[in-house]
């Protein structure tokens, strides 16, 4: 582990220790690298891609990483993870063979492909560790550039702890925002729309943030010269420079083969970012990658005879190499006694991974073996049984699938008997036992998950005087009260701040609460959401607005990648309890009426779905999730804010509970389900159907993610045997979704006496204006004649045919 730089003056021997230290890394993380492949070629690894040619500048990095500290950076960073003493060689080939055992691989229990880092944010409860005090890594993804949003808000928050004193904790998550976010990428990721997005952010807010870019000219087998604009992303980004008196960034070109250079621009990087918080990117230029992209490819097939002669020549760790020699550092037989050393430890580590990874697996694979030895005599014909097990017992490095298959293949063929019940009581502890050790944990499992938020009603007063508000008015009080109670908390978004957003209602709480709390955000969603993502990495509880439901496209990869899978890819190690304020559903036109939830639900598991159909039920929602560590998505009705509601007295403190519907209107004739903005013509086409005899129960089901955890949808469908399913997404959308838990989770499929239907918007977007609203979203009068038509079918004596 490099140990953190200070200003104390080394002595030579020092200088040298450190240095022979350095290469030691260098050197360990390269035969790493190299072993690593063979392991993929070999098929103990399935998949491996590795830090290779990247060693010298990740060594410089390490030098001026802090306690408190964060990473944001990608799949080639294995020598850095190293060099900050969050990565040893086992717990690497751990990952590389995918083990699910958290305390072997900590990077994320073999969820994700080796090479994706990560340090525990949260201790086993769930409650957060002193990040302060320890050197922190944001969980790595694959998708190119992904990590930019995430970086802006991981700098961001230091800005905020060095702006206020009252968040409570601070001390475990800052020293007076002294912190760096260390981001990292390939110089071809740099061509994505994320990485511009990220920089014009960064330069806007002046932020501490440094973005090292791994340039060694190759994107997979893409040149730079189809990449970047004059191959050299540094030179594009001039006009980000800061300069007098003017917002921007530093930006250092240094070789990545250089050693004492990188130093220096490391050196000059913390510097500027800590002290000033002012964003820096370094761009190394000159790095090499020995082994190609991954294992799947060779770079001899895309790249000339000079330039791999040239690679050979300039490869970063034979550079170190040389100069250590040349200013007496360290003899050839030295470094060569070095390197035997490294490649002797590392081989040692991949067996202990290895070891450590097959023998239970070895263990089970012996008992299943016996197990279906001892029933086969039971099956009509046991050869079948005992096939599988010889088959089994000769596999020498045995998988978890080769062991369940085998067992529930020799399932199929006993009858009904006491070695039947044996086996399948077998195969139901393993398959519970690994079916956790994949699918856990997708949502938290602590005691402040989002099922643990208890509802409080709203209050009202009694006096006459007391006046019904704007649905706005009351989102606004809410909000006051909520940054009243919660130093922590922030919003930040499109016209969020001075004009307290597009529908007021934020209306006077930038000039409460100051710039830094309620702030204006630039056009640019997945930085929005970015932003929202590491601060709450870092113990803030921001709120990131989405000016209109359709502009959450914008950012859809973002919380799909990152914040929907970030509880599960890490195993519970890290959190980010991030609320997305928007808007959706009806009001105009193509792209400020949609109500595309059956993308967004089936993109963003992990996040929590909240569909409130007036602003005190949203304010509700928004009180819970203070309370809570989960993100989630809260999506209030476009057309709602000049709305009347009655005005509660007891605002930040009522609670709307998460997970559980609402029947607004009982009835015994047929079921009503739908959401939002809708509820309301549904409501209205139920009352007019009550006049002819039509008794409709209607159900808010608040909440898409999650799904009515007390199943009251299937006690009401018990009730009416009737169920309409009313949505103003897309035919098939979100309806599915909600179907698929009605029917088929809840069982509802044994109560019904008719099928169970849908209604739905048309499958292009809505037209603009009254009448492209009504002809495109259900309208009451669909509605109407929809639950017409199916009381028609069961009693057409009663109810004749309208048409």
């Amino acid at each position: 582990m490099i140990q953190e730089k200070t200003n104390t003056a080394l002595t030579f021997e020092d200088f040298k220790t450190e240095v022979l230290q350095d290469y030691i890394v260098a050197i360990t993380s390269r035969e790493c690298s190299l072993l690593g492949r063979k392991e993929v070629l070999t098929g103990k690894a399935k998949f491996g891609i590795f830090g290779d040619g990247k060693e010298l500048p990740q060594i410089a990095m390490a030098k001026f990483f802090k306690n408190g500290d964060f990473r944001s950076g990608y799949y080639r960073d294995q020598t850095f993870m190293m060099a900050i003493g969050e990565l040893t060689v086992q717990q690497l080939f751990a990952g590389l063979y995918g083990n699910t055992d958290i305390n072997e691989e900590p990077m994320s229990a073999g969820r994700q492909m080796g090479g994706h880092f990560v340090t525990h944010s949260l201790n086993e409860d769930g409650s957060w560790k002193n990040l302060a005090q320890q050197k922190n890594s944001s969980a790595d993804i694959s998708p190119t550039a992904a990590q930019m949003p995430r970086l802006l808000g991981l700098a961001q928050a230091s800005k905020i702890y060095r702006a206020f004193d009252s968040i409570p904790n601070q001390e475990n998550f800052s020293n007076k925002g002294n912190e760096i976010a260390w981001g990292t990428i390939g110089n071809a990721s740099t061509s994505e729309g994320v990485f511009f997005e990220t920089i014009n952010a960064a330069g806007v807010l002046q932020v501490p943030m440094v973005i090292s870019v791994w340039d060694d000219e190759y994107g997979i087998s893409v040149h730079a010269r189809h990449q970047t604009t004059k191959e050299d992303i540094s030179a594009i980004l001039k006009g980000f420079q800061k300069e007098e008196n003017t917002n921007g960034l530093e930006l250092i070109k240094v070789k990545g083969w250089d050693y004492t250079e990188l130093i220096a621009a490391y050196q000059k990087a913390d510097n500027i970012a800590r002290a000033q918080h002012v964003p820096v990117m370094i761009h190394v230029e000159q790095l090499t990658q020995p082994q190609g992209h991954s294992s799947s490819g060779s770079h001899e097939r895309y790249k000339s005879k000079e330039r791999l002669d040239w690679e050979k020549e300039y490869d970063c760790v034979r550079q170190m190499r040389l100069w250590m020699i040349a200013i007496n550092i360290a003899s050839p037989e030295e470094l060569d006694e070095i390197d035997a050393k490294a490649k002797k430890e590392v081989l040692e580590a991949k067996k202990a991974a290895w070891t450590t990874f097959i023998t239970p697996i070895i263990e089970e694979q012996k008992e299943i073996v016996a197990l279906l030895e001892k029933v086969a005599p039971a099956a009509h014909n046991p050869t079948i049984i005992l096939d599988h097990a010889k088959k089994l017992k000769g596999t020498k490095e045995p998988l978890k699938k080769e062991i369940l298959v085998a067992a529930r293949k020799s399932l199929r063929v006993l009858p009904a008997c006491d070695e039947k019940i044996e086996l399948l009581e077998w195969v139901k502890a393993f398959t519970t036992k690994y079916q956790a050790a994949f699918s856990s944990k997708l949502h938290s499992e602590s005691e402040w998950n989002v099922l643990s938020a208890v509802e409080v009603a709203p209050t009202y007063s009694d006096e006459e005087e007391n006046q019904d508000s704007d649905g706005r008015m009351i989102i606004r009080d809410n909000f006051d009260a909520i940054f009243s109670k919660y130093p922590e908390a922030l919003i930040f978004g499109e016209d969020s701040g001075n004009i307290g957003d597009v529908n007021q209602g934020l209306e006077g709480l930038q000039e409460k609460f100051g710039e830094l709390r309620v702030a204006d955000a630039g056009i640019r969603e997945a930085t929005i959401i970015g932003q929202g993502i590491g601060m709450a990495l870092r113990g803030l509880k921001p709120i990131a607005e989405i000016q209109y439901l359709d502009y959450l496209l914008y950012a859809i990869q973002i919380l799909s990648d990152d914040l929907a899978t970030l509880q599960y890819r890490t195993f519970g190690r890290q959190k980010a309890p991030l609320i997305i304020r928007t808007r959706g559903h009806r009001l105009e036109g193509v792209w400020h009426s949609g109500s595309p939830m059956g993308m967004i639900i089936n993109a963003v598991r992990g996040i929590n779905v909240l569909v409130p159909r007036n602003m005190t039920k949203a304010a509700g929602f928004y009180n819970s999730l203070m309370e809570c560590d989960e993100p989630a998505i809260v999506i209030e009705c476009l057309n709602g804010y000049r709305l009347k509601e009655k005005t509660p007295t007891n605002y930040g403190e009522f609670k709307t509970a998460i997970g559980v519907v609402e029947t607004i209107r009982g009835g015994s004739d047929i079921t009503l389900v739908s959401y939002g903005s809708t509820l309301r013509l549904v409501m209205e086409a139920a009352a007019e159907l009550s006049e002819i005899g039509i008794d409709c129960e209607v159900i808010d089901l608040q909440t898409l993610i999650p799904f009515d955890i007390k199943h009251d949808l299937v006690k009401s469908i018990m009730k009416t045997n009737r169920l309409l399913i009313i949505d103003e997404d897309v035919p098939g959308g979100a309806s599915a979704y909600i179907l698929q838990q009605i029917i088929e989770e809840q069982g509802a499929y044994a109560y019904l006496d008719s099928k169970p239907q849908t209604l739905a918007s048309k499958a292009h977007r809505p037209a603009y204006g009254t009448d492209g609203d009504y002809f495109s979203k259900p309208s009451i009068e669909d509605i109407y004649e929809k639950i017409y038509a199916m009381m028609h079918e069961s009693n057409p004596n009663k109810f004749p045919s309208i048409y």
